[in-house]
């Protein structure tokens, strides 16, 4: 599950967006003052910041300015003003979106899962190699070794393979996996998702009955283990 950080005055607004993010599988912290939010983040890391620019004690950009350097994941901005000058120069300290209020939760929620999914891809695209336990994914050749022994994968089941393994430890959702493979929304009847993990368990050696490397989490997509490649 992964942890954003909610900083803002308004109660009422910050306990609904609280709620709301909880209700789609975030755990979310909510600080309604910016004293402490510098030291939380630095110390917490969280997957992402949501920060609202006018805060008591010190204000969002003095905020965005003092952890940058230390804090390479997401900040969206929150902002009640409609300035050109407000938005340039939140994303010319680091911010990476910013939404003006009022906000309206299922906008926020598809920024949020926007700025996500770009992070992510741009992480995919830095790595060159992925290894975990005796599992390694080459990138340039796009080849894959399993306990030093070459694995034959086509060209979408490495791609599959990539998406997952670079996401260890955090669940990928069927609509996420079905986007990135597919390149369209997940229409809810659209197997072929399922197929290519079938296939990709097969090949990798996991238990088709009870998968341990490639698992299934109900109601929230698909597993890459970080423990079980070490056989």
């Amino acid at each position: 599950m992964q942890h954003i950080l909610l900083v803002e005055d308004d109660f009422r607004l910050s306990a609904l967006i609280q709620q709301f993010l909880q209700q789609n599988n975030f755990k979310v912290t909510v600080l309604n003052s910016g004293e402490k939010a510098a030291d939380f983040i630095l110390s917490k890391q969280p997957d992402l910041v949501i920060l609202d620019i006018m805060l008591p004690k010190m204000d969002g950009f003095s905020i965005c300015r003092k952890i940058r350097h230390q804090y390479s994941k997401p900040i969206i901005f929150l902002t009640a003003k409609d300035s050109d000058f407000d938005h340039v120069s939140g994303l010319e300290i680091g911010a990476d979106d910013y939404i003006i209020k009022p906000v309206e939760p299922h906008v926020l929620l598809a920024r949020i899962h926007m700025v996500l999914r770009r992070v992510s891809a741009n992480k995919q695209q830095e790595m060159n190699e992925i290894v975990i336990g005796k599992l390694r994914i080459d990138k340039a050749s796009r080849q894959v070794f399993l306990a030093n022994k070459h694995i034959e994968l086509t060209s979408h089941e490495y791609e599959l393979l990539w998406l997952l393994a670079a996401n260890a430890g955090e669940p990928q959702s069927r609509d996420y996996i079905h986007q990135q493979m597919i390149g369209r929304e997940y229409d809810g009847l659209d197997r072929s998702v399922d197929v290519r993990i079938s296939r990709l368990r097969k090949k990798l050696g996991d238990n088709t009955k009870s998968p341990y490397k490639i698992i299934t989490v109900w109601g929230k997509g698909y597993l890459f283990s970080t423990t079980a490649w070490d056989e």
